[in-house]
């Protein structure tokens, strides 16, 4: 999860061309004989005020991650937490580091067996679908599904129509 990349996009999204509409609206509303100097004088005051605007949101987005850093870290404990306790902290670590290669090994031969020998049902098929999408996001992360995705919907089809020679 990005916080820090979705806060900055509302935070663009609410100031967004603020400062352009300001000058747009103040140079309406002056007078016509406005000298250019004073129209460039104040576009460059907005500018540097929608610079010090976005850098201060920035500073804030960066506090807001890293206290909800601090508040996961909190909620959740650390591996120093559990290294307190004898056994059941080394086992819990343990289950912690091996669930990742467990789950991807598992789907692995789901898969093998799936495309060698199986013959499953639709339903059957779309559960194995959803299981190698859900692995494979929670592995390595959404662009892995997008990525991986079409070629198993393409593996579905040539599967399901018969091979010729």
């Amino acid at each position: 999860m990005d916080l820090s990349n979705t806060l900055s996009k509302v935070a663009d999204t609410l100031s967004g061309g603020l400062f352009d509409t300001i000058y747009k609206t103040v140079t309406t509303y002056f007078p016509p004989d406005m000298p250019e100097s004073q129209k460039q004088q104040l576009q460059l005051e907005l500018k540097a005020l929608e610079r010090k605007q976005k850098s201060d949101t920035q500073r804030h987005l960066a506090e807001a991650e890293r206290l909800l850093t601090e508040r996961i870290k909190e909620l959740e404990g650390t591996a120093s937490d559990l290294k307190a306790l004898p056994i059941v902290g080394r086992v819990i670590l343990f289950a912690r580091g091996a669930q990742r290669p467990v789950w991807g090994f598992f789907t692995m031969y789901l898969d093998w067996r799936w495309f060698s020998e199986w013959q499953l049902s639709t339903q059957q098929q779309t559960a194995l679908i959803a299981i190698n999408l859900l692995v494979l996001g929670f592995l390595f992360g959404e662009r892995a599904m997008k990525n991986v995705a079409p070629y198993v919907i393409q593996a579905l089809k040539t599967k399901s129509t018969p091979w010729k020679p």
